[in-house]
């Protein structure tokens, strides 16, 4: 069987979840117009079930390298944490082809859900050392943050915004197959 057949039969049948040490799910967002800056989430979930992926991050975990910033991006100005604790994302079936992968999904933050459509790629599954399965999946996507209401921002000295709309959202996830 070749790879492709291999990964669409793996992505569709039986139940995956996340590796939270060989995983990671974060965000990017261009700074002071010219750098490109980059958090994560601690604490998150993953699950790929019959070719459907849904998964958690609790914003109470993110992770930046300022921990005042790390408290100023769970206020109200940003995620909100106390009234919005988790983000949360669900796909249709996963289109896999070449080590590719595209899904569209709904994505929830800050109480709004909106159509995204996820791209990146899937490798595996292969057999691990402790005798279990693992699959690859590198996702991605851009969000406009203002759709959801995470609309702070500041100007420039010589105009502009210090925080760029466009975030780009990933999740890097090794998942494992569930017995």
């Amino acid at each position: 069987m070749n790879s492709i057949l291999e990964q669409a039969a793996a992505v569709s049948t039986g139940t995956w979840t996340a590796d939270p040490t060989h995983s990671s799910v974060g965000f990017a967002v261009k700074h002071m117009a010219v750098g490109s800056f980059k958090g994560g989430f601690d604490t998150f979930e993953a699950t790929l079930d019959d070719g459907v992926l849904g998964g958690t991050a609790q914003v109470a975990s993110i992770d930046v390298k300022d921990e005042q910033l790390n408290g100023h991006l769970q206020s109200p100005d940003f995620f909100d944490a106390e009234r919005y604790p988790e983000i949360r994302i669900v796909s249709g079936p996963l289109e896999i082809g070449d080590g590719r992968v595209e899904a569209d999904a709904e994505l929830e933050l800050r109480g709004v859900k909106q159509q995204v459509r996820l791209t990146g790629t899937i490798s595996g599954p292969v057999s691990d050392p402790y005798g279990g399965e693992r699959l690859g999946l590198d996702l991605e996507t851009e969000i406009d943050r203002t759709v959801f209401g995470v609309s702070w921002n500041a100007e420039l000295p010589g105009g502009g915004p210090v925080a760029g709309n466009e975030v780009r959202l990933t999740a890097e996830l090794e998942l494992v197959r569930q017995a």
